[in-house]
């Protein structure tokens, strides 16, 4: 691997694009720090010194990659596109003018991408005002303490017009930015600005691990970070490397004067489709309701009032010592959604691949199983039965936090939970693909130079 990359920086065009991708990650954590115009930096750093295990501070900071708790023009990274990504991969099957660019190549994937551009816009606009409100409802003195001048009434509309314009702004950046890593520098580019975010988060998260005040609490919190560090990127790629590999047979195919006799091939179905799509969304799920319920808490002592406080504190994983029953149902009812995304997420993805059409239409059958309705049919059983593995593995990533503060209270080692918060294992995933894929590229571009690879 040393000896690769000295390789890839004896090229001249490789090592500018290595560095070229190295300076627009510098540049995106250098614009990550530039605050919101507007905000009140010193309350809220104030406040979020002294936050751990805010439930909806977390989700965002992980959303933008750190971006939040500096109240950065950043952040919201570039969710709002991911966002917009999703929207348009789940209406292609069901709108027949995405579904008929998306057969058109190169020019209807362009052309889709366009649309997903001008989509991103307003979404960024809403989340940015979504995000600015969400986080107003953790503050002691509400969105006008470090918010001051945010608001729609007349006098305050102009103040708040500029800062969700710099919101906006800042995530155009950070796609402009990933887009100039894509053209020019290695590796995908939105990707890499999702992954400079999250590792930029290591060294300061890594920070509390040795900031714990028990001696003993402060080892064993860090060999569990190392080793469920390690177990964890081993398994991680394990699964995101693993495939069932489905024989294909193609018959003998005249094409103009020539003859192709029959040849066999596979088709790769990956162990894990979905990513970490399904704990974004789980999350999501999970943050909403005791957001919504918020507005229903008066103090009354209604039965409203009652049911609005017990789902407005479902969501801040309880000590399992004092409300064990609120602790299990919050863990295990996000396993649930996770592996039941998993299932429906991975579904719409194979579905829109259309793999029986494009076998028959190029000669191509499994041996044994009739083309048409029967090989989606067969297609759709194995990608099922291997996705199962992949659910559980994101099921098990997803409630390793809770595991491990159960594990702390069995061993009585207060804080040994902090040792997966380090870096969460969805962003593990993301870390884990990110490194995978941009060494595959360097790889090619290595081999086309007739150089010996990473992998």
């Amino acid at each position: 691997m040393i000896e690769s990359v000295r390789a890839a920086f004896s090229l001249p065009d490789l090592r500018r694009r290595i560095l070229f991708t190295i300076l627009i990650l510098v540049i995106y954590r250098l614009v990550a720090n530039i605050p919101v115009p507007g905000v009140n930096l010193s309350a809220w750093l104030a406040f979020t010194s002294q936050t751990t295990g805010n439930q909806v501070i977390d989700f965002l900071d992980l959303l933008s990659g750190g971006a939040v708790r500096n109240f950065s023009v950043m952040a919201m990274g570039v969710y709002p596109y991911i966002t917009a990504s999703i929207i348009i991969q789940l209406l292609t099957p069901i709108i027949p003018q995405l579904e008929e660019l998306a057969s058109e190549g190169e020019t209807g994937r362009n052309k889709i991408n366009r649309i997903t551009y001008y989509l991103t816009i307003p979404l960024a606009l809403l989340q940015a005002i979504g995000q600015i409100r969400l986080i107003g409802f953790g503050l002691p003195g509400g969105l006008e303490s470090i918010m001051p001048n945010f608001g729609f009434s007349l006098e305050l509309l102009l103040p708040t017009f500029t800062t969700l314009v710099a919101m906006m702004g800042g995530t155009m950046f950070a796609i402009w930015l990933g887009e100039l890593i894509t053209e020019d520098g290695i590796g995908q580019g939105i990707s890499l600005i999702i992954f400079g975010g999250i590792v930029a988060r290591i060294l300061p998260n890594l920070g509390r691990l040795f900031g714990l005040d028990d001696p003993t609490a402060r080892i064993f919190t860090l060999v569990a970070f190392v080793v469920l560090t390690v177990l964890t990127v081993f398994v991680i790629v394990v699964i995101q490397e693993g495939q069932r590999r489905i024989p294909v047979q193609y018959g003998r195919r005249v094409r103009g004067r020539k003859v192709y006799q029959g040849q066999s091939s596979y088709v790769p179905l990956k162990v894990n489709t979905a990513g970490m799509i399904p704990i974004i969304f789980a999350q999501s799920i999970l943050t909403f309701p005791p957001l919504i319920a918020n507005f229903f808490v008066t103090g009354s002592g209604s039965f409203i009032d009652t049911l609005a406080l017990a789902i407005s504190n479902f969501g801040s994983r309880q000590d399992p010592v004092l409300a064990p029953g609120s602790f299990f149902t919050y863990w295990l009812f996000y396993f649930i959604l996770v592996v039941g995304f998993t299932f429906f997420y991975t579904d719409v993805m194979v579905q829109q691949q259309n793999i029986p059409e494009t076998l028959q239409r190029q000669g191509g059958f499994i041996p044994g199983i009739r083309p048409g309705k029967k090989t989606a049919e067969y297609i759709m059983a194995v990608v099922r039965r291997i996705t199962f593995a992949g659910a559980i593995f994101l099921g098990i990533i997803a409630i390793l936090p809770g595991i491990m503060q159960l594990l702390g209270v069995i061993l009585r080692i207060n804080g040994i939970e902090q040792s997966v918060l380090v870096v969460s294992g969805s962003g593990l995933i993301i870390v884990v693909g990110v490194v995978i894929d941009t060494m595959r590229q360097l790889e090619a571009q290595l081999l086309m130079r007739r150089y010996e690879g990473f992998i």
